[in-house]
């Protein structure tokens, strides 16, 4: 779990001038609050705006308002708005992760279901949705879209002091993937290091340890199932 220690690349790339952003595309941070995670937020989200005229804005909720979804809560949100928004929520208490726009045409920018996959490879979608999926279609779905660029890392297992920088990797590293596909999409580069394919190595390491999950639960399998087996024989040989 050492990647996560480390913390991705652009969390720590860009110091100099950071001091002088303003808080405008955190929109809300009720967990983190940490000044180099909220500099990378409004350096990358500016960029972003003066490029592409979208704003993409992050909030992070300790815990929804009761009696309202998420969706409703965003929709709200984005009344207050008249230029082109993206919103990406997380919400820790609820467990909830979402993406919303108050402009549908903004969605071919980018693709959402691959953004918010719990998976991060084809093989690993086929091993997932072999255990997890309900139907055929769910099959599908599972196997369609992957490349998840923020379930992997919050799904990963951290101590408790870690949980944060988990957390801050999770959701810098989604808030990235969507604003580097916009600027695909747009014909444009981001610059100040963002548009660098460095944060794939997180996701390259998540890889890694999900195989490694797989092959150790064979391997635990079948140890399990010879030992039975040998125990087996010495109880019949008694009797």
């Amino acid at each position: 779990m050492s990647f996560f220690y480390r913390g991705l690349f652009a969390l720590v790339l860009f110091t100099a001038f950071s001091s002088s952003l303003q808080a405008k595309y955190l929109y809300k941070d009720e967990i983190i609050n940490n000044k180099s995670f909220s500099d990378q937020i409004e350096l990358l989200g500016q960029s972003l705006y003066e490029k592409t005229g979208i704003s993409l804005l992050l909030l992070m909720k300790k815990e929804l308002p009761q009696d309202i979804t998420m969706y409703e809560y965003e929709q709200e949100l984005l009344k207050k708005f008249t230029k082109p928004t993206i919103v990406l929520t997380f919400s820790e208490m609820n467990s909830q992760i979402d993406i919303e726009s108050n402009d549908n045409s903004l969605y071919k920018y980018f693709n959402k279901k691959q953004v918010l996959s719990p998976v991060t490879s084809v093989a690993q979608a086929f091993i997932m949705s072999v255990f997890y999926a309900k139907s055929f279609s769910e099959f599908k779905d599972m196997i369609s879209n992957t490349g998840g660029s923020i379930l992997p890392l919050l799904g990963a297992k951290v101590k408790k002091n870690k949980i944060l920088n988990k957390y801050s990797m999770a959701m810098f590293n989604g808030y990235l993937d969507i604003a580097q596909q916009i600027a695909k999409a747009k014909g444009i580069e981001l610059g100040h290091g963002f548009d660098s394919q460095s944060n794939q190595e997180t996701m390259i390491a998540i890889k890694v340890l999900f195989y490694s999950f797989i092959l150790y639960s064979v391997f635990m399998l079948i140890k399990r199932k010879i030992y039975r087996m040998r125990h087996k024989d010495e109880k019949t040989k008694q009797w």
